[in-house]
């Protein structure tokens, strides 16, 4: 009704104006109406950040125990779910609305144009979004989005799979094709992924370059996610193994081309989501009783991995470790400010912080601000870190998962190495800088000690797929939500000594959210945005089992055998 009325004043006020005065701000110069479509890129990739990153560190990173609340009654966390659209909501929000209309504006400018490089970037960036949707939600609004109507019908995951790959092609096609009309200044600037691949000549062959390896990164993870087909091993393998050789770094071990969003850094508006200004990591997730005040403290299966728990069995309140990266990516219990040394822990899924001084840091560092955070998350000062959507390592540990699918165990062995190699190389590269002070970088002898470990397989015969998913599980730690979300939802929660993930915590069934999820069950899907879906669109969801209280427990297409 108040819709109603707001449209029939509206209708008032311009019979009243007259026709010629409100439509004549459509030519009047100093109210443009149309503006080139390169200005639509730089909100949109800060999006991509902002809207994942808010997923991530409110739904996804406590699905897969990369982060642990502060408090022991966090609902996501035992895996329940939230009506708050912050928690596990975003992403829907990124498609339909924060790119929505505007990408699809961008798009057709562009072909306008015949300015087939930025077109090629749009159609990217659509089957990024797309593909995180419908591994986030499952069945999802597809040939129906961007209409003029109020209710949307949704389509299954095959569906949107064929799109996003129809998408990925169509962004290679225009990638490769020659503009005709092309401003390389204006892509330059507002192209916060891979602007600066775009050299004083204006030439653009490095940055469609890597355009395309953005799009072969998606097309190699989306077919990663099919292992559970019958003919994977036979039909996708190839795929995955193909589309990461063409991708960030190919076959020669280099990080230097990993896919990360530049924020300037300057204040909360444009730093990165997983920076002190930022603020994700301490954000709170439901807007329910349950205040879950420090969401982003340290989990305990990372930990478990860096300190002997790859292969073996973890140390006991470890100060250090054989792997270098414990002390670059993680900081130790908060026993001193600023802390130079002490005791890793984490907190272990649904238990808290159990100390009464709560000495478990955040991922940013302590509550006291000279404790600075770790690894790739950027201290107060600057707040500059890079915010990562695909790097060398995660993308050579999917190549070797895939071929020892296959079957071809010495490829396998092959690629894994280069993962872990890559991921010392991104540690090195964009994960040193620590705040008030940087980390030492990671030096030859400590890798050679590390890769001759009893931490590492040492050949092809011993490789087992829980070494390749376990050092994935690292290299994807603290950025990497969804496809760590994706890992474990195809193995479906594999864990324990003889499991996949190892150093995973089994919930018991009273870990599980008693009031939500009291049968012990994890979640496979999140809720589809409260706002717009239950509120506004509640009979399609109802078709689709969305109104149950199982809906989130239901495995979506991508990890079941269906063809």
């Amino acid at each position: 009704m108040k819709y109603i009325k707001i449209m029939s004043l509206f209708a008032v006020l311009f019979v009243v104006s007259g026709c010629k005065k409100w439509l004549d701000v459509n030519t009047d110069p100093a109210t443009p109406q149309i503006i080139d479509a390169e200005f639509y890129l730089a909100p949109i990739i800060a999006q991509m950040g902002n809207c994942s990153g808010t997923d991530y560190v409110n739904a996804q990173f406590k699905y897969t125990q990369n982060y642990a609340a502060q408090v022991a009654s966090d609902p996501i966390e035992r895996h329940g779910w939230t009506n708050s659209d912050n928690a596990g909501g975003v992403l829907w929000r990124f498609v339909y609305v924060n790119a929505g209309l505007n990408l699809e504006d961008l798009i057709n400018k562009s072909l306008e144009k015949q300015n087939n490089t930025l077109a090629g970037v749009g159609y990217a960036i659509k089957a990024w979004g797309f593909q995180m949707a419908t591994d986030s939600y499952g069945p999802i609004v597809l040939d129906e989005a961007f209409r003029d109507q109020l209710t949307f019908h949704y389509q299954d995951q095959p569906e949107v799979y064929a799109k996003v790959r129809e998408w990925c092609f169509m962004a290679l096609q225009k990638l490769n094709t020659p503009d005709v009309n092309v401003n390389a200044g204006l892509l330059k600037s507002n192209d916060f992924l891979f602007g600066s691949t775009i050299p004083a000549a204006n030439t653009l062959t490095e940055y469609r370059s890597r355009w395309k390896k953005f799009v072969y990164a998606i097309l190699a993870t989306h077919y990663s996610h099919l292992i559970n087909k019958p003919d994977f091993a036979t039909k996708y393998a190839d795929s995955v193994v193909k589309y990461v050789d063409l991708s960030f770094g190919g076959t020669v071990l280099n990080a230097s081309e990993d896919a990360g969003i530049n924020y300037e850094g300057t204040n909360a508006a444009n730093a990165n989501p997983f920076s002190v200004a930022g603020g994700l990591p301490n954000s709170v997730a439901s807007s329910a009783a349950v205040a879950n005040v420090g969401s982003g403290r340290v989990g305990q299966p990372v930990v478990n991995y860096l300190t002997g728990g790859m292969r073996g069995t973890p140390a006991t309140n470890p100060t250090s470790s054989l792997d270098p990266r414990l002390t670059r990516m993680v900081s130790p219990l908060v026993t001193t400010v600023p802390a130079t040394n002490g005791t890793f822990r984490g907190i272990v899924a649904t238990k808290g912080d159990v100390a009464t001084t709560k000495t478990v840091p955040s991922v940013l560092g302590s509550v006291a601000s000279i404790f600075p955070g770790k690894y790739i998350y950027g201290s107060g000062l600057t707040d500059k870190s890079r915010y990562w959507l695909y790097t060398y390592s995660q993308l050579q540990f999917a190549k070797a998962e895939a071929l020892f699918i296959k079957g071809d165990k010495t490829g396998a062995w092959t690629a894994y190495d280069r993962g872990i190699r890559g991921h010392f190389d991104f540690v090195n590269r964009y994960g040193l800088f620590g705040g008030l002070t940087t980390s030492t970088a990671i030096t030859a002898a400590e890798i050679s000690t590390y890769m001759a470990s009893s931490e590492v397989a040492p050949n092809s015969t011993t490789l087992t797929i829980s070494d390749i998913m376990g050092q994935k599980y690292v290299a994807q730690w603290g950025w990497a939500g969804q496809e760590q979300w994706c890992d474990l939802r195809k193995y479906h929660y594999s864990n324990g000594p003889s499991g996949v993930f190892k150093q995973f915590k089994q919930l018991e069934t009273s870990e599980f959210s008693a009031t939500i999820n009291n049968i012990g069950l994890y979640a496979y899907r999140m809720r589809p945005r409260f706002n717009s879906e239950y509120v506004w669109n509640r009979d399609e969801l109802e078709k689709w089992g969305g109104l149950s209280a199982l809906y989130s427990y239901t495995e979506t297409w991508f990890s079941t055998p269906t063809p």
